[in-house]
């Protein structure tokens, strides 16, 4: 569902040629993120 809306809503993502590597960088600060909330509560 992340890429999904990575791919779609966020246009700036789509204007390289880069744009698999840059979703996939937006999913795992997404996962640190996530995780870092979790263990820091």
């Amino acid at each position: 569902m992340i890429f999904v809306v990575v791919e779609e809503v966020i246009p700036e993502t789509q204007l390289d040629r880069h744009t698999d590597v840059s979703t996939l960088g937006f999913i795992g600060g997404f996962i640190v993120m996530m995780s870092l909330d979790v263990a820091l509560g």
